[in-house]
């Protein structure tokens, strides 16, 4: 058996394979010029690299194995990042998530963090191959040098941000830059997180002048200047952080603030006025905040069934992911205070009246106004609550389902197109933006700026926050809390809480649900914080294990320490 360290790659480089993706891909975009002019079943390499549309058909195929936020990948169900960390639970999957939020990740069971093989297309070794083979063959091509220069361009920024997203998983990985061929040798060793952060940002830094400022709508999706610029502002940020600078290396913090600095400079982007519209289809590609985003078309290809895995079961819906308590009490009182400050107003029994107005674009609670009635997650009885008539098995078992990103005109009803939308899943925004600027000033200790840019966050048109005051540890406390809830659910959490090392503290608190029971007489509620589930994340759980099968097939691969 050959050692490999990328799953499938030996099938994937069989060239019937390779061609068959071509020619999907050319039909796809109704490209027909070349099959009228060669058969099907004997491409060449000629016919293939020489034909601008066939070389666009596959720099396009590499970002449809980008993984993306609303994959529903087998066995882990919906938004698992969110799920392994504070933000929420999915009960679909309970068993295996609760591996590891208790701390028992493994070789043997990763889960969604398994990246490097992962089921269903979820890992990054299929964008960096695709990426591979695409800059070595166009290196033959006789297409025009600026068209050339821009599809290379858009395929190392694509690489660059597979290799961030490994590395951020893993640690150091194998970095791997040209295809392999059949009878090439397999066994790689991993390369140093800097090592690969390095050549993450001379890559970047290669692409982004041959990358247009924008594209027109029917490319939406394809990487820009200011998203090349973006991966590297977050990448940057990353390997500032603690995690990754124990030494605290100034420059380090420095390099992450100016590379997030030139994004704000470039006067392109801004904060869309409706939160909540944003991550929806009426949203749209919103160009004046989105800077990049993975697209959908449900009604070409069925990709993520959003309202139909979200919705509550009294709508039909599967209600993967449950908010946690801890969530929530993270929301603030719209005065700007924690629920447990003195004077923030906060009532035990009506919990969820003046908050944050992104709590009640991001939450669906007990009480809510949603459709044509309100959220009944109170029991006995209520209609979102186990004692719902419909799908009582898809209840919140937390009594909270996820607002964020659901269209409410859509049923939600089945498993089809009629039922759910196709939002944008958001790669970068310019709100992680501002908030990625003001943590690195914070870091270089220009506390005035930090203050400014989060309270451009917060004074967001439809959110219009209290501008924080605070200073010292009260105002990167603030700083975190921020990107907590401004953030949620977009698969930050999951990464942030690693990158500071507070994941011991905050990721082994008990987990926690609302209990919310109704008097039948006299129909009053009354609402209990509740134990949920038990959590714990260890020291050695900073970085995920190398898959066992990986270091089985290739013994220059050396696991993380703990595993």
């Amino acid at each position: 058996m050959k050692n490999t360290i990328l799953p499938s790659i030996y099938n994937r480089l069989r060239r019937t394979i390779y061609l068959t993706s071509i020619i999907s891909a050319v039909i796809l975009s109704a490209c027909t010029e070349v099959l009228e002019k060669t058969p099907i079943d004997s491409y060449s390499d000629a016919a293939v690299w020489d034909d601008a549309a066939l070389i666009q058909a596959f720099a396009n195929a590499a970002y449809k194995d980008i993984p993306f936020g609303f994959q529903n990948v087998n066995g882990w169900r919906f938004m698992p990042y969110a799920n392994m960390t504070d933000e929420a639970n999915s009960r679909n999957s309970a068993s295996n998530i609760q591996i590891i939020i208790n701390g028992n990740a493994s070789s043997s069971y990763l889960g969604p963090m398994d990246v490097w093989t992962g089921p269903n297309d979820w890992t990054y070794w299929k964008p960096i191959n695709q990426a591979n083979i695409f800059l070595d063959k166009i290196q033959e091509s006789s297409i025009s040098e600026d068209l050339k220069s821009e599809l290379s361009a858009e395929m190392k920024a694509v690489r660059a941000y597979a290799y961030f997203k490994f590395i951020s998983h893993y640690g150091g990985v194998p970095l791997i830059t040209t295809p392999f061929n059949l009878g090439d040798e397999f066994r790689v060793a991993r390369n140093t997180y800097d090592e690969i952060m390095d050549f993450i940002v001379a890559e970047l830094d290669e692409a982004i002048p041959d990358l247009p400022l924008d594209y027109d709508a029917s490319n939406d999706g394809k990487v820009t200047k200011g998203a090349a610029m973006a991966i590297k502002a977050r990448a940057l940020l990353y390997a500032a952080s603690p995690l990754n600078n124990p030494e605290n290396n100034q420059q380090k913090w420095q390099a992450a603030a100016d590379a997030s600095k030139a994004i704000i400079d470039m006067g392109m982007y801004s904060l869309h006025d409706d939160y909540k519209a944003l991550f929806t289809v009426e949203g749209g590609y919103n160009t004046e905040e989105i800077i990049w985003g993975r697209p959908q078309n449900i009604n070409v290809d069925i990709e993520a069934l959003v309202e139909r895995l979200l919705y509550p079961n009294g709508w039909l819906g599967f209600g993967h992911s449950h908010p946690l308590q801890n969530l929530i009490d993270d929301f603030e009182m719209e005065n700007g205070l924690n629920i447990e400050e003195e004077g923030s107003g906060y009532d035990p029994q009506d919990p969820y009246v003046n908050r944050d107005p992104r709590f009640y674009n991001t939450i669906l609670y007990d009480g809510a106004p949603f459709k044509e009635r309100t959220i009944e997650t109170f029991t006995p009885g209520g209609q979102d609550s186990p004692d719902g008539f419909e799908s009582a098995w898809n209840a919140s078992e937390t009594s909270y389902y996820i607002r964020k990103f659901i269209d409410e005109s859509q049923c939600g009803c089945t498993s089809n197109e009629a039922g759910s939308s196709s939002p944008t899943w958001i790669w970068f925004r310019y709100g992680e933006t501002l908030l990625n600027y003001a943590e690195t000033m914070f870091m270089l200790g220009d506390e005035a700026t930090a203050r400014e840019y989060v309270n451009m966050v917060r004074s967001r048109p439809g959110v219009e926050m209290p501008l924080i005051t605070e200073s010292g540890n009260e105002l990167w406390e603030r700083i975190m809390q921020e990107r907590r809830v401004e953030l949620v659910f977009e698969e930050f959490r999951f990464f942030d809480v690693r990158r500071w090392k507070t994941a011991t503290e905050v990721l082994s608190q008990d987990r926690m649900r609302m209990n919310v029971t109704r008097n039948l007489d006299t129909g009053e509620k009354s609402y209990s914080v509740e134990f949920f589930q038990p959590a714990q994340f260890n020291d050695w759980n900073y970085l995920a294990p190398i898959p066992q099968i990986v270091i089985d097939q290739n013994s220059l691969i050396e696991q993380n320490p703990g595993y």
